[in-house]
């Protein structure tokens, strides 16, 4: 059984002693840093120009990743300290012994909730297909055989949760542990605690796709040791029980997700009015007042307050089932989303499924995803190609040129085999949906 005391540890990398909160400043929390240190990185400021849901779109209502992961912090805060109040009074002795307040569980929910897509490539989830698929199927297939299994596994299944986990954590000259957040944090950021195989090997939520990088391994179990999660595996394989504060987090992505995108579907006319309305009232018709809502004329109001309303029902809604389950979380054997689990799922499996069918399968994106998959594995193609012969001491005067390209921190040729190509996914990943297509453009002869 995890315990509250350890799960909520301040530790950050390289610290020789314990953090105490009882004796922290409260004008400078340190989960409250670890939101600082994100929202001014250079990996949060680049997802101002990837796709959330229409790639490279020229509208300036639809949301980008940016945008998407702000409004998921502000849900996930209001998750956090919602359930917090409650945890306190179940277990006293985390404030009066501890010194831990309720603005506590809010502000690492907050912090993870902000770095959740901090890892994800450009142009959205077929951003890492493609990235995947080129060491699957493509030219990239032909290295298999110079990585581990799991090493080859994870760049076929290159998964932007474990990106995100090594962008927080990486060590490079002069900056060790990254980011350097509390261990509290990044537990919570950790959706899927395991590595790349086995694949799936149970049910459980927490083993749908993995979550770190062979390149992380080591990491990652010290910690789980410092928070204390169960051991899910043993021997050769590792994996650990999520964090209970993960599911707070997940439950804020899929409030935003399910709402807003529904949301942009709306604005963007890909989801008529009326039927969409229709849909938002079936989610909230416990709560809304109607009065209020027949009084708004616009159709951006309508939708404003439907929205607004819809996400305060679901965030009371996933406070009340992590609530009710808290010792099955706790023991980690709760194995469902918190909003699988709510008396909303049906209305919520039916927003969901019109958006796929009418947003994220419109021609437009499929069009522009499309589009990503030849930049991405033509970028690949080019930079891993020139590694691999750089490698074997058979570089032209091309490649030394292409590696020129990168960012110093990229460049670095130290390392194994997996590490220099995973260095180069993480790179391509990096970059925004703009700045992929300018730099194939230019790779392709196109100057201009």
């Amino acid at each position: 059984m995890m315990n509250w005391e350890q799960l909520l540890s301040l530790k950050r990398f390289g610290d020789t002693h314990k953090r105490l909160r009882k004796e922290q400043d409260e004008t400078r929390l340190g989960f409250e840093v670890d939101y600082d240190r994100i929202i001014f990185s250079s990996a949060f400021r680049g997802l101002q120009d990837k796709t959330q849901v229409i790639p490279l779109s020229k509208t300036d209502f639809v949301h980008t990743r940016l945008t998407h992961s702000l409004e998921v912090s502000v849900v996930g805060r209001s998750l956090g300290r919602q359930v917090g109040r409650q945890l306190l009074e179940r277990h006293p002795h985390l404030g009066e012994t501890h010194g831990y307040r309720f603005n506590d569980f809010g502000a690492i929910v907050a912090a993870a909730a902000l770095a959740h897509d901090i890892g994800n490539p450009p142009f959205g989830h077929s951003g890492e297909k493609a990235i995947g698929e080129y060491f699957k199927t493509g030219n990239g297939a032909s290295l298999k055989k110079q990585f581990t299994e799991k090493e080859y596994q994870d760049l076929c299944d290159f998964e932007g949760n474990a990106n995100g986990f090594k962008i927080l954590t990486e060590s490079r000259e002069g900056i060790e542990g990254g980011l350097r957040l509390s261990y509290a944090t990044l537990g919570a950021f950790m959706k899927y605690p395991k590595e790349s195989l086995p694949k799936k090997p149970t049910k459980h939520i927490a083993d749908k796709k993995f979550g770190f990088f062979q390149s992380e391994k080591e990491f990652v179990k010290e910690v789980a040791d410092e928070l204390g999660l169960l051991q899910t595996r043993k021997g050769k394989d590792i994996g650990f029980s999520r964090h209970p504060l993960t599911f707070l987090v997940e439950a804020a992505d899929d409030i935003c997700y399910t709402i807003i995108d529904f949301e942009d579907g709306i604005n963007l006319g890909l989801i008529e009015e009326e039927f969409a309305l229709e849909y938002l009232i079936n989610l909230v018709r416990d709560t809304i007042n109607t009065k209020k809502y027949q009084a708004l004329k616009h159709k951006e109001d309508r939708l404003g307050y439907l929205r607004a309303l819809s996400i305060s029902t679901l965030i009371n809604e996933a406070c009340k089932v992590f609530l009710e389950n808290e010792e099955k979380i706790l023991a980690g054997t709760f194995d469902s989303a918190l909003l699988d689990k709510c008396k909303y799922s049906a209305q919520i499996d039916d927003i969901i499924r019109l958006s796929v069918s009418n947003i994220y399968q419109s021609d437009e994106v499929i069009e522009k995803e499309v589009a990503g998959y030849k930049i991405l594995q033509g970028l690949l193609d080019v930079f891993v190609q020139a590694i691999v012969r750089k490698d074997q001491g058979q570089d032209t005067n091309y490649d030394r040129l292409v590696i020129k390209l990168l960012p110093s921190r990229y460049r670095e040729m130290g390392g194994s085999l997996y590490r220099r190509v995973l260095n180069i996914s993480c790179f391509i990943a990096s970059l925004t949906d703009g700045n992929a297509l300018r730099l194939y453009n230019k790779i392709q002869g196109q100057i201009l």
